[in-house]
């Protein structure tokens, strides 16, 4: 069965303004983008996400085909990032030092993503997230131990998630992620793989240490998870 709906005759699509949050220019958007860039200065800008029929629908993937529907979660994940970044600096307060960590995960997050594939929506949140239980952690058992991480961490992250309208897989996915992002071989997925070693590409020369170059070609051939992961911690400390 093929589907149709109104949303893909693109005599509907009309064309609104927004105005760069960088530069103040009047940037044109039409009503089937999410984003756009600044002809005067490049700043990305992005409207305001609403569900869509793509987010609820459960023909959504064969209305619009496999490409276009991972596209729309990509665009959204990249949308939605900012949000939970503001919820991890709300959440974290003065903490900077998690803070930056999760912005630097994420980073590297999507950097992998493009080499290895995987889920935006699901990696992305779970970049931002990934060390929430260590507030927590700390204050119930004076410990920022790994698996104290993985043991509060899910609950946080849900709370935040539901809070942003996620879906209930989906947070299940990420909550899953985050509940074992010290625990190598519990998950199996691209996913897990990519977070992981997004987050080991930030903290490998605190674990490791980089004064012996051998020693530590080694670690990283151990702990990583991924060929692109591994490609860059050799470009990055070798």
């Amino acid at each position: 069965m093929i589907y149709k709906c109104p949303g893909q005759d693109k005599r509907n699509v009309l064309a609104e303004t927004l105005r760069c949050p960088e530069c103040g220019y009047a940037i044109e958007l039409f009503s089937d983008e999410i984003r756009a860039r600044c002809p005067r200065c490049r700043k990305e800008t992005s409207r305001e996400i609403l569900p869509t029929c793509i987010d609820w629908c459960k023909h959504a993937n064969e209305c619009v085909g496999e490409n276009i529907y991972k596209e729309h979660l990509k665009n959204k994940s990249l949308v939605l990032k900012d949000k939970l970044l503001k919820d991890l600096e709300e959440y974290f307060g003065e903490d900077q030092r998690r803070i930056n960590h999760a912005r630097k995960v994420m980073d590297f997050s999507e950097e992998l993503l493009r080499k290895e594939g995987g889920d935006w929506h699901i990696v992305i949140p779970a970049s931002i997230l990934h060390d929430v239980g260590i507030k927590l952690a700390e204050k119930k058992y004076g410990s920022s131990a790994g698996h104290y991480q993985e043991k509060e961490g899910p609950e946080v992250a849900a709370g935040i998630l539901r809070k942003e309208n996620f879906k209930r897989k989906d947070i299940d996915q990420i909550c899953k992620i985050i509940a074992y992002h010290h625990s190598p071989g519990k998950i199996e997925t691209i996913n897990f793989k990519v977070l992981y070693d997004a987050d080991w590409l930030v903290n490998l020369k605190d674990e490791a240490g980089l004064d012996d170059q051998e020693k530590l070609g080694k670690v990283i051939e151990r702990v990583f998870l991924t060929e692109a992961g591994k490609q860059k911690a050799k470009e990055l400390y070798l």
